[in-house]
C-alpha cells in the first residue's frame, strides 16, 4: 500500500505559560490615598505534557503493521517575584500592602513605593499596622542625599513609631517570598517642612539668624580683636536636604598688622599654626588720626614669664622710645599713653609651658580731653560726653559681677596736662549670691580669668512666685575634678538637676517652681592644676507650662514621640542611622518639673568593629587594639589543634551599616587522623559509603532480606592516634528456617481456641431450625404469616398475562 509517512515524531506543545503581569505605576485615587494592589497571580508553573499517535505504514506483503510513537515534552516554568509599584507625590496619604484576594504567588512579590513631596519638605511616615511574616523584609529609605540612608527596617519597626526622613523622598520596599499568607501593612505619610540645623556659633564673634527654613540667612560677626575667616552671610538652601550654603566662618586673631585711623579696638593673642604652645613673633603698629593720641588698656595679660616677653613702644618703628617691658614692668593699672600719634607692639612667645593670654583695648583722643573710660563686664555714664577736664565718670557692673579695684567714680582734671584722677575700677565676678532679679547671668569665679583652687560657691536664684527659672548653660568647660552641681529649690537640700564635670556643649536646664541653687566647688589639692574657661550661665523667669521645652533634631539619626506634645510623661526614644552609634541615653522622658530626664543623645560614626574575643586551644595576634576598618586578627591554635574556620579575620567598613568582621570566629577542634572505611559486609551495605571518617562521625550497616545482622548495627569513629572505630564491623548471615514442630504447636493452639466457638455456634443453629420448623414457633416470640411458594415466572407465559399488562399489582405478607 502506497501512503505518505508524517515526520517519525513531532512535538506538540502545550500553550506557553503567559509571564506573569506587572501593574506598574499605579495613579493614586482621590483623597490621596494609594489603594492596596490587587494583584493577578501567574499561572501555576510545572511540568505539563503533550502527545502524538503516529502511524507508520510498511507494506509487507499482505500485513499491515502499526506502530504507535508517544512524544512526551516537559516545560518548567521558573518562577520570578510579581512586581507592584507606585509612585506618589500629593503631600499627605496613604501606602498599603497589595490586595492579595486569596492569589498565589509562586515567586513572591517586590514591591517598591516611592514618595516625593515638594523642595525644602520631609516625610513623616506612621506605622499604622504592621503584621510581616517571617523572613519577609520592608526597609524605609530616606533618598535625595549624597546616598541612601535606611530610616527602619523590618527588625527596628512597630506600631505607632514614626519615621522622619530628612529629605524630601522616601522610598519603602516591600519583599515577600511567600506563596501564601503574605505580610499586611499601613503607612500614612505627610510632608513637613523641612530646616537647616543652626549655624555654630564661631568663638569670639555671633551669628544671627533671620529664619532657619530654607530662604533664610545666618550673618556673621566678629568680637573686637578678630576678623572673619569665611562667609559673612550664609543662605539655607532649599535642596532635598536643606543646608546652609556655605560651612560656618571662624573668628581669628591675626598675628601682628597695622592699624590706621585707629580709633577704638581690641589687641588679642593670636592661635600659632599647631595651637597653643608654638612660636610666635607678632607686631602691631596703630597709627591714631592726625591730632590725637593712643591710650591703652590692659584688659588680660598673663605671660609665661620665661618664654614670653611683651614690648610696647612710643612711636611706629622698633626703635622708637620704650614705654613698657613685660620682663622689666608690672602692669599698669591705667594703662599706656602714647606720647605720640602711634604705638609699636611685639609679642615674642617661645614655646610657652602655660597658655598665653593677651587683651589689649586701645582708643584715640584728642591731646586737650581725657581718654574715654572702659569698663570690662560693665558700664558708666558720664556728664560729659566729650570727656573734657571736669568731667566725672560713674561706673557700676553687669550683672554677676562686683566692683573692685577703684573707686566708682573719677574725674578729668590738669588742664596743661588732661588725665583722670584714677584708675578705672575692674569688675569681678561674684563667688556665689543671692540673685533675685527678671535675668541675669552666673559667672565662675574671676571670670573671665580662669577661677583659682579651692573655691566653694553657691548662688541662689529666685524669680516670681508663679514663673519657673530658666537656666542657659551657654559655656562650661571646668577641670574634671571640679563639680559643677545645679538644684531645683532655694537652698542645697533641693532636688538634683544635674552635676557636671569637665567640658560639655550649651544645653539648658528648668526648675520646677520660682526657685534654682547652683554650687561650684574646685578642688583644693589638685597637683595638676591648670588655668580653665570656667563656665557661664544666663538665668531668666519664665512662664510655666505644662509641655517640655523642645529638644534639637539629632544628626545622623531620628527619634521617636509617645506623645505629640511634649507633656509629663512623654519619652522619646533616639536611634542612629545604620553604622553610627549613640552617644548619650537613648531614651528621654519629660519629668514632672518639665525637665528631660537627660540631655540629648548624639550619633557618632562606628569605625570600629566589635572584639571577635578568644578562642578556645588557642591564641591570636592583632593588627590593632582598637579593632578599627582594615585591621586584621590571626589565629593560632595550640599544637594537637588545627583551625576549624577562617584563620584571618579582617574588619571591613560598609556604608549602611556598622563594620564587620569577614569571617566568624574559627575554632581549634582536636587533630585526629581518619578513620579507614571498614568495608562492606557481604550480603549488606552501608548508609554512606566514603574512604574516610573524621572523628566522631558513624557508620551504619544493613542487611539484603533473607540475611540476619550479626554484631553492631552502628560504629562510630574513636579519636586517637590512630582513630579506631568502637567494634568490628557487623556480619549477614542467611536467615534460618522454621522448625515444622513449632508449626504444629501454633497449629493446636488455634484449634483449642476456635473448635469450642464453631460448636457453640452449630448448637444455636440446630436449636433455631427445631422451634421454627417442627413445632411452628417463633424462637423469639414473634408471629409471622405463612409464606407463600412461588414458581419461576417465565417471560413467555407470566408477563404475557393480561394481569401484568394492566399494571394491576397485589400485596403479600411475608414471614419470616
Amino acid at each position: 500500500m502506497d501512503a505518505t509517512s508524517p515526520p517519525l515524531t513531532t512535538a506538540m506543545l502545550p500553550p506557553q505559560p503567559t509571564a506573569p503581569g506587572a501593574p506598574g505605576f499605579l495613579t493614586t485615587p482621590p483623597g490621596s490615598t494609594v489603594a492596596p494592589l490587587r494583584l493577578i497571580p501567574p499561572p501555576a508553573g510545572g511540568d505539563e505534557g503533550g502527545h502524538v499517535a503516529m502511524t507508520t505504514y510498511i507494506p509487507e506483503s499482505d500485513e499491515e503493521t502499526t506502530t504507535t510513537l508517544i512524544t512526551t515534552t516537559t516545560i518548567t516554568t521558573v518562577h520570578t517575584p510579581v512586581l507592584c509599584n507606585n509612585n506618589v507625590s500629593e503631600a499627605e496619604g496613604y501606602v498599603e500592602s497589595p490586595d492579595y484576594a486569596g492569589a498565589t504567588f509562586y515567586g513572591g512579590l517586590d514591591c517598591t513605593y516611592s514618595i516625593r513631596v515638594y523642595m525644602g519638605y520631609g516625610v513623616e511616615v506612621q506605622v499604622q499596622t504592621l503584621n510581616l511574616s517571617k523572613d519577609d523584609s520592608l526597609t524605609v529609605e530616606g533618598l535625595g542625599g549624597d546616598k541612601p540612608v535606611v530610616l527602619a527596617n523590618e527588625s527596628l519597626m512597630v506600631e505607632g513609631q514614626v519615621i522622619r526622613s530628612p529629605t524630601n523622598q522616601v522610598l519603602i520596599h516591600f519583599q515577600s517570598y511567600h506563596a501564601t499568607a503574605p505580610s499586611v501593612f499601613k503607612f500614612h505619610y505627610q510632608a513637613f517642612l523641612l530646616s537647616c540645623g543652626f549655624p555654630t556659633r564661631p568663638v569670639n564673634g555671633d551669628v544671627t539668624v533671620t529664619d532657619l527654613h530654607p530662604g533664610g540667612a545666618a550673618a556673621f560677626k566678629c568680637d573686637l580683636g578678630f576678623h572673619l575667616q569665611g562667609e559673612e552671610t550664609l543662605i539655607c538652601l532649599n535642596v532635598s536636604r536643606p543646608r546652609w550654603s556655605r560651612t560656618s566662618p571662624s573668628c581669628v586673631a591675626a598675628c601682628g598688622g597695622a592699624v590706621r585711623n585707629a580709633s577704638r579696638g581690641r589687641i588679642v593673642a593670636p592661635e600659632g599654626p599647631g595651637g597653643r604652645g608654638t612660636n610666635l613673633t607678632c607686631r602691631w603698629l596703630l597709627e591714631a588720626p592726625d591730632g590725637q593720641r593712643l591710650h591703652l588698656h590692659f584688659e588680660r595679660l598673663a605671660l609665661d614669664e620665661d618664654n614670653d616677653r611683651l614690648v610696647i613702644r612710643s612711636g611706629s618703628s622698633q626703635l622708637s622710645p620704650l614705654i613698657y617691658d613685660s620682663d622689666m614692668d608690672d602692669v599698669p593699672e591705667r594703662g599706656l599713653l602714647s606720647d605720640a600719634q602711634s604705638l609699636f607692639l611685639e609679642l615674642v612667645s617661645e614655646s610657652p609651658s602655660a597658655p598665653l593670654i593677651l587683651g589689649l583695648r586701645y582708643e584715640a583722643f584728642d591731646e586737650d580731653r581725657c581718654y574715654e573710660p572702659f569698663l570690662a563686664h560693665g558700664n558708666f555714664s558720664t556728664s560729659d560726653p566729650l570727656y573734657r577736664v571736669g568731667a566725672q565718670v560713674e561706673f557700676a557692673c553687669s550683672a554677676g559681677y562686683v566692683l573692685e579695684q577703684g573707686p566708682a567714680t573719677i574725674e578729668c582734671v590738669d588742664p596743661s596736662d588732661p588725665h583722670w584722677n584714677e584708675s578705672e575700677p575692674t569688675c569681678k565676678a561674684l563667688c556665689g549670691g543671692e540673685l533675685s532679679d527678671p535675668a541675669g547671668v552666673v559667672l565662675s569665679p574671676d571670670w573671665p580669668q580662669s577661677y583659682g583652687k579651692g573655691q566653694d560657691c553657691v548662688w541662689n536664684i529666685r524669680v516670681q512666685e508663679e514663673k519657673r527659672v530658666l537656666l542657659d548653660v551657654e559655656i562650661l568647660n571646668i577641670r574634671k575634678s571640679d563639680v559643677l552641681t545645679v538644684l531645683d529649690g532655694e537652698d542645697l537640700t533641693g532636688r538634683v538637676l544635674g552635676q557636671y564635670m569637665g567640658a560639655h556643649p550649651r544645653f539648658r536646664l528648668y526648675s520646677s517652681a520660682s526657685a534654682a541653687t547652683l554650687q561650684f566647688q574646685s578642688d583644693p589639692s589638685d597637683p595638676l592644676f591648670g588655668l580653665s574657661q570656667g563656665f557661664l550661665i544666663r538665668f531668666s523667669e519664665v512662664p510655666r507650662n505644662d509641655t517640655c521645652p523642645e529638644l534639637p533634631e539629632v544628626e545622623f539619626g531620628w527619634r521617636t514621640a509617645s506623645h505629640a506634645a511634649a507633656i509629663r510623661g512623654t519619652v522619646l526614644t533616639y536611634q542612629c542611622e545604620p553604622g553610627y552609634d549613640i552617644v548619650g541615653s537613648d531614651i528621654l522622658t519629660c519629668q514632672w518639673d518639665l525637665a528631660w530626664s537627660n540631655s540629648p543623645p548624639t550619633c557618632q560614626k562606628i569605625v570600629n568593629c566589635a572584639d571577635p574575643g578568644e578562642i578556645a586551644n588557642g591564641k591570636r595576634s592583632v593588627s590593632d587594639r582598637r579593632f578599627s576598618i582594615g585591621s586584621h586578627v590571626q589565629y593560632f591554635c595550640h599544637e594537637g589543634y588545627v583551625v576549624e574556620g577562617s584563620s584571618t579575620l579582617t574588619c571591613y567598613n560598609r556604608d549602611t551599616g556598622t563594620p564587620k568582621w569577614s569571617d566568624r570566629v574559627p575554632k581549634c577542634v582536636l587533630k585526629y587522623e581518619p578513620c579507614l572505611n571498614p568495608g562492606v559486609p557481604e550480603n549488606g551495605y552501608q548508609t554512606l559509603y566514603k574512604h574516610h571518617y573524621q572523628a566522631g562521625e558513624s557508620l551504619r550497616f544493613f542487611c539484603y532480606e533473607g540475611f540476619e545482622l550479626i554484631g553492631e548495627v552502628t560504629i562510630t569513629c574513636i579519636p586517637g592516634h590512630p582513630s579506631q572505630w568502637t567494634s568490628q564491623p557487623p556480619l549477614c548471615k542467611v536467615t534460618q528456617t522454621t522448625d515444622p514442630s513449632h508449626q504444629m504447636e501454633g497449629g493446636n493452639i488455634a484449634l483449642a481456641i476456635f473448635l469450642p466457638i464453631i460448636l457453640v455456634i452449630l448448637l444455636i443453629g440446630g436449636i433455631y431450625v427445631y422451634y421454627t420448623k417442627f413445632q411452628g414457633k417463633s424462637l423469639f416470640g414473634f408471629a409471622f404469616s405463612s409464606s407463600h411458594s412461588y414458581r419461576p415466572i417465565t417471560v413467555e407465559s407470566d408477563f404475557n398475562n393480561p394481569l401484568y399488562e394492566a399494571g394491576d399489582t397485589r400485596e403479600y405478607e411475608v414471614s419470616i
